[in-house]
C-alpha cells in the first residue's frame, strides 16, 4: 500500500492512506543503506495486522522526495509559512533572516505570516513592512481571533503541503488547531518575565486542512544555526541587495567596509532596510568563523 507518514515518534511512522492510518516500523534495511524516513515521505508499505488498534505495518520503499529540510526535518514540501508576532514577544529579526535565508536554500516558497496583528498599531505594521518588502516573500499580517484572517490564510494553502515554523509563543499552535479542527494541539501562555513563549510542539507532524492542503508543524526554535551555506554565498541570499551591488566599485564586493560600496550606501540612506543590512554583516562575521562549506553545484 502507498501512504504519507504524517507522524515519527519513538521509532515509529504513522503513515496516513488518505482514508486510513497505520502505524509502522520501517524495515532494518534502511539502516544499513543510512537512510531514514521523514514525516512527509510518502512510502509504500505492508500491512501487519489489521486487527490492531491502530493497524499496523512495516515501511518497505521511501518513494523519491522533491525536496528535504534538515531543520525541521521534513520532505516533500511545497512552501513555508514562517509564524512570527508583531508583538508579545516582539520580532526578532535575525532569526526571522535566518529561517528566510534557510528556506531559500532549500528553494522553498516562503510567507511571512506576521501573528496578533490586533495587538499591533498601524506603524508596526508599516515597519515590518518596510523591512521585508524586497526580501522576495509575500507578508501577511493576521489575528487568530479574526475569523476572515484564517479563512485568507486557509486559500493560500489549499492544494499545498505547507511547512508552519517560527519561534516558540507567537500563536502557531492555536492557529493550526483553527485550520485543522483535528489536531487538537497543545497551546502555552506566555512567560512573563522574558515574553517568551513555552514550547509546546516536541516533534514534526502532518495534518490535513482540507481542500487538498497539509499543514505541517515543526517545534518552536529559540536559535537556528544556518547550515549548507558559507559566508561568500550570504549576500546572494539578500535580494534586494541585488540593484546596489551593480554599483558597487569592486566586483566580488561583500558589502562591508570596501571602498564604493553602494550597498551600504543604500542602507545608510534608507534605499534598503538598515536592519537587514546589519544582520547580515552579524551573520557574515558568525558564518566566515566556520569552516568554509561549498555547495555542490558551487566552483571551487
Amino acid at each position: 500500500m502507498q501512504g504519507k507518514i504524517i507522524r515519527s515518534l519513538s521509532g515509529f511512522y504513522e503513515v496516513h492512506t488518505g482514508t486510513e492510518q497505520y502505524r509502522c516500523r520501517a524495515r532494518g534495511v534502511f539502516r544499513s543503506m543510512g537512510v531514514k524516513p521523514l514525516v512527509g515521505d510518502d512510502v509504500l508499505f505492508d500491512v501487519t495486522d489489521l486487527a490492531s488498534e491502530p493497524k499496523e505495518g512495516n515501511v518497505t520503499r521511501i518513494l523519491p522526495r522533491r525536496n528535504q529540510l534538515l531543520r525541521p526535518s521534513v520532505a516533500n514540501v511545497d512552501q513555508a509559512l514562517l509564524v512570527f508576532a508583531i508583538t508579545r514577544p516582539a520580532p526578532s529579526y535575525n532569526m526571522l533572516d535566518r529561517f528566510l535565508i534557510a528556506m531559500q536554500e532549500a528553494g522553498l516558497p516562503a510567507m511571512l505570516c506576521f501573528n496578533k496583528a490586533d495587538l499591533a498599531g498601524e506603524a508596526e505594521r508599516n515597519e515590518l513592512r518596510e523591512i521585508y518588502e524586497h526580501c522576495d516573500a509575500s507578508v501577511l499580517f493576521m489575528s487568530t481571533r479574526d475569523p476572515a484572517d484564517v479563512e485568507r490564510l486557509r486559500e493560500r494553502l489549499a492544494g499545498k503541503t505547507t511547512v508552519f515554523t517560527g519561534p516558540s509563543g507567537v500563536g502557531k499552535s492555536t492557529l493550526i488547531n483553527l485550520l485543522c479542527p483535528d489536531a487538537q494541539m497543545e497551546t502555552g501562555e506566555l512567560t512573563r518575565k522574558i515574553q517568551r513563549g513555552k514550547n509546546t510542539t516536541r516533534h514534526v507532524e502532518i495534518f490535513s486542512a482540507g481542500d487538498g492542503a497539509y499543514v505541517c508543524d515543526t517545534p518552536g526554535f529559540t536559535s537556528l544555526f544556518l547550515e549548507g551555506i558559507g559566508a561568500e554565498q550570504l549576500r546572494d541570499c539578500y535580494p534586494e541587495f541585488e540593484g546596489p551591488a551593480a554599483q558597487c566599485r569592486f566586483h566580488g564586493c561583500r558589502h562591508l567596509e570596501e571602498p564604493g560600496c553602494a550597498v551600504r550606501q543604500a542602507a545608510r540612506e534608507g534605499a534598503i532596510s538598515r536592519i537587514r543590512y546589519e544582520n547580515y554583516r552579524e551573520l557574515y562575521e558568525e558564518l566566515k568563523s566556520r569552516k568554509p562549506v561549498y555547495r555542490k553545484d558551487a566552483p571551487r
